[in-house]
């Protein structure tokens, strides 16, 4: 194998990530980054989903190296807490299988962890301040901004892991056929804060995923190791219960006391955390190719942006590098076969995770409060547990299990009108029981 001089733009998740895990084939890799060092700046409050961090996400960790160092900082969610407009809860568990669970992960964290990572490999440089403006696709030539200056560089591959907003997919629709589309929600995200108590315990349940369903908007909150919240809102921007209507002291004590009464009192300094944290946009990207010949390819949101309702954006980003990672070995690190195999691979399961992703808001903004929900929900439970390698859900298929999303999907589809049938057939059996039990105790009498 021939060592290969590869740029790398993004010193998110998955361009770090990626960058390890090359340099670690013998190639030599420089990653750009348009901001400055994260590790060494501020952090931004208010910009920051917490990761749901699952199957996936963290066995593209263990190949790193890496899932032990994160499993240590994370908390375990073992499944959803529902909470009632009147103050109730339910809880949901995300599987039968007790040693299921999520992870929460502070993103900033995740990152800085990667980061040290990458300075550690002797084949990785780091670049930041770094702004991608352009490149070339016929040379090796990649065009960068830095602190006011131009700088010229010379790299033979270029990946793209700059996020949904991707400079580098930017210079890759100018070529001739290459399709984009962005599809934004309604709704919008804003970061909120549950501190713990005085004395340092939770104010809330700990270990699980806290989801206030209203309908039309809801808000969800993930615990940290510090035994806080990291809370969002997910509303629309337009509407009487709007981010744009909603702004001032009064009208956010309002709907919180109405909507989000038994979190109203728990968040400190509630309308000046909500008035002065961002609000920021939720959007769906789809492009194809994800590649240009051998010299440049995308990666992670770059590629195939998806909304947070299923917990996989990350999660799908990061075995984004385990995927390329096994093409390249079949490949023999043949840059353009290689990119060619694995967006063809890979771009269903990006689109049916799309798809999973904007139907999951749908679910848990609407249906997990409903009863109908959630007997269908224990009934399928049961199903699984009389049989559990024929009936396996479609959550845990995508959330516990490494199966492309297609796949999971389409068996899935298949599982649910037989598990349904079952279900349906063990609850007649159970009334006929029930009702032959009552008759013969009538009979005795």
């Amino acid at each position: 194998m021939t060592s290969t001089h590869i740029a790398i733009a993004g010193a998110g998740l998955t361009g770090t990530l990626a960058g390890i895990r090359l340099a670690r084939r013998g190639h030599e890799i420089t990653i750009y980054e348009r901001r400055t060092d994260p590790r060494s700046s501020v952090h931004h409050e208010g910009r920051s989903i917490n990761l749901a961090m699952s199957t996936r996400g963290l066995d593209a960790l263990e190949r790193a190296g890496l899932a032990e160092t994160v499993r240590s900082t994370g908390v375990p969610m073992h499944g959803r807490m529902i909470h009632t407009r009147s103050g109730d809860t339910a809880f949901q568990p995300y599987s039968t299988n007790p040693a299921h669970h999520l992870l929460s992960v502070d993103r900033d964290r995740l990152n800085a962890t990667l980061l040290d990572a990458a300075d550690s490999e002797p084949r990785v440089e780091l670049r930041f301040d770094h702004k991608l403006v352009d490149f070339s696709l016929r040379d090796d030539t990649i065009e960068f901004e830095h602190l006011g200056n131009t700088v010229i560089e010379q790299h033979p591959v270029v990946l793209g892991a700059d996020g949904a907003y991707s400079a580098v997919r930017t210079r890759m629709q100018r070529v001739d056929r290459f399709r984009y589309e962005q599809d934004y929600l309604e709704h919008g995200y804003k970061e909120l804060t549950i501190a713990a108590r005085t004395d340092g315990s939770p104010a809330i349940e700990p270990r699980v995923l806290h989801i206030w369903p209203r309908g039309g908007h809801m808000m969800i909150a993930l615990p940290n190791p510090d035994n806080s919240f990291t809370c969002t809102l997910f509303w629309p921007f337009g509407g009487p219960d709007g981010f744009e209507t909603i702004d001032t002291a009064d009208e956010v004590e309002h709907i919180f006391a109405r909507d989000f009464a038994d979190a109203h009192e728990l968040v400190d300094d509630l309308s000046g955390q909500y008035l002065r944290n961002p609000t920021s946009s939720l959007v769906t990207i789809h492009c194809s190719p994800w590649h240009s010949g051998g010299r440049a390819l995308l990666l992670g949101d770059a590629a195939h942006a998806v909304v947070p309702f299923y917990g996989q954006g990350a999660n799908a980003a990061l075995e984004d590098v385990s995927i390329l990672m096994d093409t390249l070995d079949s490949c023999n690190d043949e840059w353009e076969q290689a990119f060619a195999t694995f967006f063809a691979t890979r771009k269903p399961d990006t689109d049916a995770l799309a798809e999973l992703a904007l139907d999951n808001f749908v679910e848990m903004r609407d249906k997990v409060a409903s009863r109908r929900f959630r007997a269908t929900a224990a009934l399928h439970r049961v199903v699984h547990r009389l049989f559990p390698r024929q009936f396996v859900s479609l959550y845990e298929l995508v959330t516990f299990s490494r199966t492309p999303y297609a796949q999971a999907v389409a068996r899935a589809r298949d599982q649910g009108r037989r598990a349904t049938q079952i279900a349906v057939g063990l609850s007649i059996a159970l009334v006929l029981v029930a009702g032959g039990v009552i008759g013969m105790v009538s009979v005795w009498n």
